[in-house]
């Protein structure tokens, strides 16, 4: 398996792009340039995108059994390569290795689940309205779809994505993040060439949104747009799309709720809202935004929540034991405590950390938080947890759905269907009764609602996102026209 970086990755070939821009890349935690990459621009995404749909077109005919030891083989290769993509996680993207190391498991769950793709590409024989008529309903693949991922779960997020569009038959184009253009694009490029994947099929063109961000979208090859990454982006390329009638799947930010009811158990609370918070520094979509605690359990929740955040490692992600690692650059940081000193100011207390150093910001925790403040308002995608009490369950139910977006979310309570009842009144794509937000499996649909996505991925469902459907209809006897070809013989 390839391991230098350095190139893109055009229709089997690692080259320099051709654009005179330079692409750094820079370790979040030590501020090390790691590697630097020629950037590509729209004349190699033009030749990506043409490279795939040329090699696309072989790939369709592929028989499922090839496809699914291309899928074999590269379950392989990851395997092989396990700890140096750990270790490009962890100085890339700042994970901390139990993070990398549990990304790096879903990755793989997702390429185990897609082998069986190839043998679901069901269609359907139908009866028809006419006599002698057969209709009959093939599921084919889109042809060619942009995967744009993101730079929280590179690994994990693009190969979900990836893997499937595959083994559905498709070609593919990854555009990666600016700042991990390794974890979420060049190392899928290396680990699918040793592979064995057919020529063409992925490529991979780093390269500056500035510069070809709107053209990965709207050239006209690709029938499908894969997108992981904040709204607001998520927004534009959503408007890119509909406007030359591609299909999108849309993986967009959460602001996703944490209640605690009334006869939650309370320690198992703080356990799940510590690991939905804090786990890779709370830069996951799915991360817990606000936690509502009722107004009797809101005082032994926040001592209990505030002295075990306070036992957190955070710094060097590349120490086993650390569990808050660095924010990817300090954008990121100063953004958070822009809202958290604009908090402060409408009344709410820090009571814990709410400093920082470098690109590490202490696991926070602020109380008398409102749901109308910056912090409840915008999604934190940072470690700093906002505690805010609620009456009753109308009360958190209503602010809960307060705002745009829905895309997971947990609560607590001792009885089960207290729980389920209520997690049913949140609009949400995903929620979960006595756990933390952060669940992903690979045959389970995940997605948003609202301003948190459109689609689903994983299992039966990126089926449906990731190929279309064809109507041939064999008529089996001369058809009956009717009086409008009847008139005609007389």
């Amino acid at each position: 398996m390839k391991t230098d970086f350095s190139k893109v990755y055009i229709n089997g070939e690692w080259r320099d792009g051709s654009s005179d821009q330079m692409m750094g890349n820079t370790n979040p935690f030590t501020g090390e340039d790691l590697i630097a990459t020629k950037a590509a621009n729209k004349d190699d995404l033009d030749a990506a995108y043409k490279a795939a749909a040329e090699a696309q077109i072989e790939w369709a005919k592929e028989l499922p059994q090839n496809k699914r030891a291309i899928l074999e083989k590269t379950v392989e290769v990851m395997q092989e390569n396990k700890q140096l993509i750990i270790d490009w996680l962890v100085k890339e993207a700042g994970s901390t290795v139990i993070k990398a190391t549990v990304e790096f498991g879903a990755a793989l769950d997702v390429v185990k689940q897609s082998t069986a793709y190839p043998f679901q590409m069901e269609g359907k024989i139908l009866p028809s309205q006419q006599a002698g008529k057969e209709n009959r309903i093939y599921r084919n693949p889109i042809g060619v779809i942009g995967v744009i991922s993101p730079w929280n779960f590179p690994f994990h997020l693009a190969m979900r994505s990836i893997a499937p569009a595959l083994a559905t038959g498709n070609g593919v184009v990854v555009k990666p993040a600016t700042d991990t253009p390794i974890t979420g694009g060049l190392i899928f490029a290396s680990i699918f060439e040793a592979a064995g994947l057919p020529k063409g099929l992925l490529n991979v063109v780093v390269g500056r949104g500035s510069e070809i961000g709107d053209d990965i979208v709207t050239h006209p090859v690709p029938r499908m747009i894969s997108f992981t990454g904040s709204t607001e982006v998520g927004m534009h390329i959503g408007e890119l799309a509909g406007g030359r009638l591609k299909k999108t799947a849309l993986e967009l930010g959460g602001n996703n709720v944490f209640v605690v009811l009334d006869d939650a158990d309370i320690d198992q609370a703080v356990d799940s809202a510590l690991f939905g918070k804090f786990y890779h520094q709370g830069q996951i979509c799915m991360a817990i935004n606000r936690i509502f605690v009722h107004k009797d359990k809101y005082d032994e929740f926040a001592e209990l929540f505030i002295q075990r955040a306070g036992k957190l490692k955070y710094g060097n992600p590349a120490e086993q034991d650390t569990n808050v690692g660095p924010l990817i650059n300090r954008k990121q940081v100063d953004r958070i405590l822009e809202d958290l000193e604009e908090s402060v100011k409408q009344g709410a207390e820090i009571r814990l950390g709410g400093n920082a150093d470098g690109n590490v910001l202490e696991p926070t925790v602020v109380t008398n938080v409102t749901n109308e403040m910056p912090l409840a308002v915008n999604e934190i995608f940072g470690p700093v947890a906002i505690l805010i009490p609620f009456e009753d369950d109308d009360d958190a139910a209503e602010m809960a759905n307060a705002l745009p977006y829905g895309l997971s979310g947990a609560v607590h309570s001792s009885n089960l269907e207290h729980g389920a009842a209520f997690a049913h009144r949140i609009h949400t794509g995903m929620i979960h009764v006595n756990d933390q937000p952060v669940n992903d499996e690979s045959h389970v649909p995940f997605g948003g609602e609202k301003n948190s996505g459109l689609g689903r991925f994983n299992g039966e469902w990126i089926l449906e996102e990731f190929t279309t459907l064809k109507w041939i209809s064999l008529q089996h006897q001369r058809g009956d026209y009717g009086p409008f070809i009847n008139q005609l013989k007389e």
